[in-house]
């Protein structure tokens, strides 16, 4: 991949949202990007599974765990699903776990922190919604870019 954010931001800057800078890395992909797919879950990751069992043509998977900080919303073997069925990356607005793993994977991963403890599973949740957060608003098929500097989303695909 050849795009930097701050190129996109450049070139794009009135096209473009910056995510603010709360996430760090955790996968093995440094740079990612693709249309983005949508999650709200609290301390329930049962949707976060579903979707990433599900094809993801090279989508970025967005997860609004409401920023909490109890537990983990992806774990090792939720990120290796995402790898086997082509995501390009998760961003998630709460906690991942086993990033150890996850810093040997084909995939691009942010999150606030890590936390060892493993969330609930009650199937609580939506899939595919418009989202707000760090300054940013997520909105399926919009477009996310994240590199070494930051993370930014676009309405539409831009020219790397």
């Amino acid at each position: 991949m050849s795009y930097q954010t701050a190129d996109l931001c450049d070139a794009h800057g009135d096209r473009l949202q910056v995510v603010e800078p709360l996430f760090s890395d955790f996968g093995g992909r440094e740079r990612f990007h693709g249309p983005i797919r949508t999650v709200k879950c609290f301390e329930d990751n049962s949707l976060v599974r579903s979707t990433l069992e599900s094809p993801g043509n090279g989508a970025v998977l967005v997860v609004d765990g409401g920023g909490s900080l109890r537990c983990a919303l992806l774990g090792d073997m939720l990120a290796q699903l995402g790898v086997d069925n082509g995501w390009s990356g998760v961003v998630v607005y709460g906690c991942i776990r086993d990033s150890a793993a996850m810093a040997e994977m084909d995939i691009g991963v942010r999150a606030l922190a890590t936390h060892p403890r493993k969330s609930n599973k009650s199937g609580e949740g939506q899939s595919d919604i418009a989202l707000h957060f760090a300054d940013c608003d997520f909105r399926p098929r919009h477009f996310l870019y994240a590199d070494e500097d930051g993370i930014v989303v676009s309405e539409i695909a831009l020219p790397e």
